[in-house]
């Protein structure tokens, strides 16, 4: 199998999905799917065998050996099974942005649209964000299909602008509408973060994987806050998509080199993934500031099964169990 020089050797797997480098094998597959759907794609008139075949050798095969391709484009399989295909496009390397494609199998939509869909952005992410720290992708879309909306935003995207009657499609000029998701990035906790904090701290969701369940009283919250973000025992973020606060996580370091992890991620982002990426972002942190911590501990309810999943998924190993609470453990 052929590879991309910049990835390595690499493909990206959740459960029964993969990406792997677009595979040669798939290509008429791939044609078909794509003039079948041909109504919603950028794409001139119908592909032949031989349009297909001098695209795939001469321009996907150029594209594995450059330091900086203008595309990657991926293979989506199920059980070793090619049932659709997408990735980056138009990457802008300076800016550190592309756009996102992706097309499946024409006979599987009906049934598992937003199933396929989701995958394929849980897996493009980690090409785009954990291997090489893009800033955003983003999907332009002719403003046809609005159920794939509803699975953008399901998944994190943002809608970011509407482009008015900017495509000319089939006689008549179509509306364009770009989703975009950024990358997270972790910053301190400041005295302005104090109301938002507040307000995750007060979420009856949140407070029943909490291990103190009581309400919490503004001015207790506002003393703890206050004191917490100056001390110097505790490093304590929040994380960032564009413009949105996504939630937080916080390391109490004790003077054996031990970290005591907390983290909570806003009721609104919940589902999308952001929990495995801002304990990934935090023990990178964590890492380069206190670079003495030799573990990091976490105490997790066993009801709390997503955040069980989460440390499991990162490689904490469970090292205590009382039935009510777990304690986490990753060694540095």
């Amino acid at each position: 199998m052929s590879y991309y020089k910049i990835l390595g050797k690499e493909n990206y797997n959740l459960g029964d999905y993969a990406l792997v480098p677009i595979r040669m094998e798939d290509r008429y597959d791939i044609m078909r799917w794509r003039n079948e759907q041909v109504y919603h794609l950028r794409q001139e008139g119908l592909l032949t065998e031989v349009q297909q075949d001098k695209y795939f050798y001469e321009v996907v095969s150029a594209l594995y050996q450059q330091e900086q391709p203008p595309q990657l484009l991926f293979s989506f399989l199920e059980k070793g099974l090619c049932i659709g295909y997408g990735g980056m496009v138009h990457i802008n390397w300076k800016d550190r942005n592309a756009e996102l494609s992706f097309l499946m199998n024409t006979r599987l939509e009906a049934g598992n649209f937003e199933k396929y869909w989701s995958t394929y952005l849980k897996l493009i992410e980690q090409v785009a964000f954990d291997k090489l720290s893009f800033h955003k992708i983003y999907t332009y879309a002719f403003d046809l299909r609005p159920h794939l909306y509803l699975v953008l935003e399901k998944s994190g995207f943002i809608r970011e602008a509407t482009l008015k009657q900017h495509c000319f499609f089939e006689g008549k000029f179509a509306d364009v509408v770009i989703h975009a998701r950024f990358a997270p990035v972790l910053r301190k906790a400041t005295a302005e973060d104090e109301a938002i904090t507040y307000s995750w701290a007060s979420d009856p969701g949140i407070r029943q994987h909490s291990f103190q369940q009581k309400p919490i009283k503004p001015d207790e919250h506002s003393r703890w806050f206050r004191e917490k973000i100056i001390d110097q025992q505790s490093l304590y973020y929040l994380m960032e998509r564009g413009i949105e606060i996504i939630g937080s996580v916080r390391f109490d370091i004790s003077k054996d080199g031990e970290a005591i992890l907390s983290y909570l991620i806003d009721p609104a982002h919940q589902g999308k993934g952001e929990g495995r990426r801002i304990l990934k972002l935090g023990r990178e942190c964590l890492k380069m500031e206190r670079p003495g911590v030799h573990r990091i501990c976490a105490h997790v309810m066993n009801v709390n099964k997503a955040s069980v999943r989460i440390f499991e998924n990162e490689g904490y190993s469970k090292v205590k169990d009382d039935g009510y609470r777990s304690l986490y453990i990753l060694k540095l």
